[in-house]
Parts: structure tokens; sequence; C-alpha cells
């Protein structure tokens, strides 16, 4: 009858525990924070259109856009041992990891627990063995939803972390495709480099023959010993910076920078992408940045609820069956069976407002949870406009720096051959020269900005517009 009455107050008390938790949790409805967004980009033709975030989907390889094969095998190997990617993996799994461990908190733990002892005493005292079983579980039933709360935030902060880690990739995949351009830009620049020097010094071997031939004075012998000389201390520069950003995409690759080399390309050509006429405006929704920032709010609006559960009673249930013997046969005959139930009930009645003030707390978390994410929607819509006006006036740009490289080489040689018929002096060599060189570096310049800002729009729409 006792165990009858004992099961019946348990089952009573299981009762009400779900009838209350059916009422829901004490979280506040979640909304992501309502955020005034613009009809279309400023700098583009694209509209805006809001829907739930798409930061999970695939991007594809959007480097295979600037059609390089070293830059796609190099992008791959990023994903593989860049250090910064698998510390974001490692970290994805362990916030999996604690999801895993919130949810086991909805159920019953249930423990075993086996002992053999013997005891005797001297003389003739005989030894005597004993064995205990006990099978022990507890229970919390989740009355105000606090646990399916730390489960909701565990998994807010889990799909935060997973848009981290795609934030990681994103960044180092641009950061590589950075650092290559920067390589292959110093490839083009040390090509002309190298045909200025040699232009320079037939420029300096006439000056010599017609200062021997007393046409000239020395002056314009040393004027092109000057030039000569400091384009060839602009070319060591060059063989330095080349160094610098090798280096950089070694340790990109996970590779040590003495393992790790790139072959010269003075025919390198520099690609830029087509970008579509229209750009929409919800690639912004792959952002992972801004993935993060609104998983963030959802998981600051659940620890609202978590707080407020500390003003009410927690329940739990516990049970447990067990037995002892004098041998192992006799552990589970039903005489030395000994069993217990019970319930219990805990309610705070007194903690000087400091469970209301972690209420208060959370609150304050989840606007400033809430701001940052506007912030960050914000940022984007800049990052992204800085971009397309960025590539409009680079375009322009590299139009005027053709012209300027035509007439600047035809300039060159229209002064030298004057200088050779006696026409000029060598100042105006020099000085067209020196234009001509300026001019061709400007225009190789101006088409790896190009590059470079197409691989920063990339970024800034979340990966490329491609799948769209």
């Amino acid at each position: 009858m006792k165990l009858r009455a004992d099961l019946y107050c348990n089952v009573t008390l299981l009762a009400l525990a779900c009838s209350l938790a059916a009422c829901g949790n004490l979280a506040p409805r979640y909304e992501v924070p309502a955020l005034e967004t613009p009809v279309a980009f400023k700098e583009g033709q694209g509209a805006w259109i809001a829907a739930a975030p798409a930061d999970t989907l695939d991007r594809g390889p959007w480097w295979e856009l600037f059609d390089d094969p070293v830059l796609n095998d190099l992008a791959a190997q990023v994903e593989v041992s860049n250090q910064n990617v698998a510390a974001a993996v490692a970290s994805y799994r362990q916030a999996r990891a604690l999801t895993r461990e919130q949810r086991a908190a909805l159920f019953p733990q249930v423990g075993l627990d086996a002992s053999r002892n013997r005891s005797g005493g001297r003389g003739d005292t005989p030894e005597r063995t004993s064995y205990q079983v006990n099978i022990g579980a507890s229970w919390e039933p989740d009355v105000f939803g606090r646990l399916g709360l730390g489960v909701d935030s565990a998994r807010a902060a889990e799909q935060a972390t997973f848009a981290d880690l795609a934030a990681v990739r994103l960044a180092n995949q641009g950061e590589l495709a950075v650092n290559y351009f920067g390589l292959r830009e110093t490839d083009v620049l040390r090509a002309l480099l190298a045909e200025t020097l040699t232009g320079y010094q037939r420029t300096l071997q006439i000056t010599r023959n017609r200062y021997d031939a007393g046409v000239v004075a020395r002056t314009d012998v040393l004027q092109a010993e000057t030039q000569l000389a400091n384009t060839q201390a602009e070319m060591l520069g060059l063989e330095r910076q080349r160094a610098v950003f090798e280096h950089a995409i070694a340790v990109l690759v996970g590779k040590a920078p003495a393992h790790f080399s790139l072959a010269a390309d003075a025919r390198w050509n520099a690609r830029v992408p087509a970008i579509p006429p229209e750009v929409p405006s919800t690639l912004l929704q792959r952002r992972p940045d801004i993935a993060t920032a609104e998983r963030r709010v959802a998981q600051a609006n659940a620890q609202i609820g978590i707080a407020r559960a500390g003003l009410y009673p927690s329940f739990r249930l516990s049970g447990s069956i067990g037995s002892s013997a004098a041998s192992i046969g006799d552990l589970f005959n039903a005489s030395s069976l000994v069993w217990a139930l019970g319930q219990s009930l805990a309610q705070t009645l007194f903690d000087a407002g400091a469970t209301r003030a972690r209420v208060e707390g959370s609150r304050a978390a989840l606007e400033e949870a809430a701001a940052r994410y506007r912030q960050t929607v914000l940022a984007a819509f800049q990052d992204v406009e800085d971009q397309l006006a960025a590539l409009r006036v680079l375009g322009q740009q590299q139009v005027l720096r053709q012209q300027a490289a035509r007439a600047a080489d035809l300039v060159e040689q229209q002064v030298l051959n004057r200088y050779q018929a006696g026409q000029v002096g060598f100042t105006e060599v020099v000085t067209a020269q020196v234009s001509a060189a300026n001019a061709r570096r400007a225009l190789v310049q101006a088409q790896i900005d190009h590059q470079l800002t197409t691989v920063a729009l990339i970024q800034a729409l979340g990966g490329g517009w491609r799948g769209l």
C-alpha cells in the first residue's frame, strides 16, 4: 500500500509538472531586430528583398571567377590546411558538443553502483563477504522551459559559431587572393622594370657615345647613370615585396615559407570577372557576420527566459532500487530488494534581488545584441556600396590609364629620337622616360586594383553572386 501511495504521489507530481510545462517557456517571443533597409543599392541596380538568412547556402568556389588555375589550387589548400580554418572547425565542433550536452539535461539521469566488501576480525571471528547493487535515477521536469531554453541558447550559439567558421573561410580565401594578386603584380612590374632597365642601359650607352664624341656634357652621362641605378634599386625592392607576398601565401595554405615557392609569371594577365548588371541586395543575407549577429540576438533572447525561470520553483523526481546480500546469487531475490521514490521542490525565497537583476541584465544584453546586429547590417550595406563605387571609378580610370600609357610610350620614343638628333637636351629624355615608366606601372596598378576591389566586393556580398 505504501508503494502504491508513493507511486500515485509521483505520478500526480509528474502530471502537474507536465501541465505547467505546457504553458510554454518564459522567454519573449523572438523576432529579428527591425531595421530600415534601402530599396536598392545606391551604387547598383539590385532591389533589396527581405528574407530569411541564407548564410548556409553553398557559395561555390568564387575564386574560379578569376580563371587562374594556380589560384584555384591554392584556394583549395586553404580549406584543408589553413590553421585559422582548422581552429574555427574545432570551435564549431565544441559548440555542437555543448548543444548535445544541454539537450541531455532534458532526459533522466540513470546511474549504477555496485560494490563487494570483505570484513573480519582476529581470532575466531570469521571473514564475511557482502555484495551490493544499486540503480538510481533522477529527472528534473522542464516545468518553466529553463532546460529547453538552454538548448535553444546553445543551438543559437552553435549556429553563430558555424557562421563564424564560414567567415574565417571567406576571410582567409580573400586574403589569399589579395596576396596572390599582389605577388603576380610584382611579377608583371618586374618584367616591365626589366624592359625599362634595358632601355635605360641603351640610353646610357648612347649618352656615353655622344659624350665621347664631344657632343654632350658629362652631366648627361651622370644623369643616365643615376636613372639606371635608381631603377635597379627599385627592382630589388620589388624582389623583397614579392618574397613577403610569397611567405604570406605559404602561411595561408598551412606551410612553412621555406617549403613553399611560386614560379614567377611575367606574362600573367589580370582577369576581372564580369559583375552582373543587377546585384541583388538579398546577397547580404549570405554574409556570415550578419548571420552570427542575428544568432547572437536569438541566444540573448533565450537567456532572458532562463533568467526569469530563476523566479519560479524547480522540481525533481528520483527513484532507486538496490539489493545487498552475502552472495551474488542472492542479490536479486525479492526479499533482499530495497526501493526508494522521492520528489523535491526548490524555491529561492530571498536573494536580495539577485535573480531580478539577472533578468534585467539579460534584457540589456538582448538590446546590446540587437544593436550590434543592426550595426553589422548597416556596415554591410556600406561595404557593398564602397566596393560598387570603387569598381565604377576604377573601370573609368583603367581606360584613362591605358590612354596615358600609350601616349607616354610615344612621347618617350619621339624625345629619344630628337635627343639623338641633337634637338633636345638629356633632361627632356629623362623626364619622358620617367613619365612613360610611371604610366606603365600605373596601368598595371589599376588592373590589380580592379581585381582586388572585385575580391572585396565578393567578400562584402558574402561569397559572390553564384547560385542566385
